[in-house]
């Protein structure tokens, strides 16, 4: 049987109520290798992008806009609202994330669009991936208005699994809610009964992406809130062990570190599947002077700087998840996925300014400190996304 390590008091998952960087050159380097070609429109020198690691930086001021507003987007969920719910700062909105050694691009809507021409891109995970998903939306919304297609996809509204699609582009978009991307078992479909035990098959991929990601050319991964909760764990059937259980309050990665390996596993066998995968790295969560449901909160204004960040990353959860899904992304690679790291987790450590806090609709006395306002600082993901598209097109065509 697999037991469990200590957690640290306030390192709670956010309930679904609430709605849901080290750097890594060597990680990247055969990722990030451009053509001898790279053509100056794409905004990527050559000399820059062997040297550029684009994870490792900090924020800077910056005194331009936000690429849109809560009154320009129609796609920002109430709950990610943060100005239309009363947060009367707006410095949060004036940083941009700048790598020590390079210039990462701003998101060109224009360039990603004609880059996803005739294709199609699944966010699979928890609400973490719903949160890059939204800013995806709300940056495309600046040259082309998005359609929501979910009613011919699905026979009912659910909030969970979303298409949109862009005529213009003949590009589509969709989220795949899978927040353990393994089958799992609720007592409480719904997934609010945080406090029982959620039965965890390890070695069993969800469908709910598994069965339909085959013809989608980008596939972006985003998990790992989720795995604080109450687990029993299953491998061929039977039980193998369990987390939080028995009157313990003690927490193991050994779900989470397996979740991952069947996934990409999973993916690797899809027949016919020839896109491009990317996995999100965990986002730290940010509540100060008690967990989620001790009262905990997030009222910094100002993001943390690199010494304060590098306190905060020392703490075991934020460690621990991340080398797994480092470990098991260079592991993926290695046995032939297409596949790049968008490594946020440096970089996100250090906003504990940028979450909704308690700007949210509902139960004021629970703060939102794991998702990211919008727009903010969420908007960097795709940046960083759109990068390694381009870097992955100039590898790929190189090839060819």
């Amino acid at each position: 049987m697999y037991t469990s390590g200590n957690i640290p008091k306030g390192a709670f998952l956010l309930p679904l109520t609430l709605f849901l960087i080290v750097p890594l050159l060597p990680l990247l380097r055969n990722f990030m290798q451009p053509s001898p070609n790279t053509d100056a429109s794409s905004n990527l020198e050559t000399k820059e992008t062997k040297k550029c690691n684009i994870f490792s930086g900090n924020w800077v001021p910056y005194p331009q806009q936000p690429y849109y507003s809560n009154q320009t987007c129609p796609f920002i969920l109430d709950q990610l609202n943060c100005i239309k719910n009363g947060r009367p700062d707006r410095d949060f909105l004036k940083l941009r994330w700048k790598p020590h050694d390079c210039e990462l691009p701003l998101f060109d809507a224009t360039q990603f669009l004609e880059l996803v021409r005739g294709k199609s891109i699944a966010f699979v995970g928890d609400s973490m991936g719903r949160n890059q998903l939204e800013s995806l939306l709300c940056l495309i919304n600046t040259v082309a208005r998005p359609e929501d297609i979910t009613a011919k996809h699905t026979s009912y509204d659910d909030i969970f699994f979303r298409w949109w699609f862009v005529a213009d582009y003949n590009f589509t978009v969709t989220t795949l809610w899978s927040p353990f991307l393994v089958k799992f078992n609720d007592s409480d479909p719904s997934g609010r009964a945080y406090y029982s035990a959620t039965k965890l098959y390890l070695d069993e991929a969800d469908e709910a992406w598994s069965s339909k990601i085959k013809n989608f050319d980008y596939v972006v991964f985003s998990t790992g809130q989720w795995f604080f909760r109450p687990l029993t764990f299953y491998e061929r059937g039977q039980v193998v062990g369990c987390q939080k259980c028995q009157n313990s309050t003690e927490l193991n990665f050994y779900g989470y570190k397996k979740a991952f390996q069947t996934a990409f596993r999973t993916l690797r066998n899809v027949e016919g599947f020839k896109g491009v995968a990317f996995l999100v790295s965990h986002s730290p969560e940010h509540f100060e002077n008690g967990a989620w449901n001790e009262g905990g909160s997030c009222n910094r204004t100002k993001p943390f700087s690199l010494e304060e960040r590098g306190v905060y990353e020392s703490g075991d959860i934020v460690k621990a998840l991340h080398e797994i899904q480092v470990e098991e992304f260079n592991a993926a690679r290695e046995n032939g996925l297409r596949f790049g790291l968008i490594d946020v987790t440096d970089a996100m450590a250090m906003r504990a300014d940028g979450h909704p806090s308690r700007f949210k609709p509902g139960n004021k006395n629970v703060n939102d400190c794991v998702h990211w306002c919008l727009p903010g600082a969420v908007d960097t993901w795709n940046e960083f996304l759109l990068y390694l598209m381009k870097l992955e097109g100039q590898k790929h065509n190189n090839m060819l």
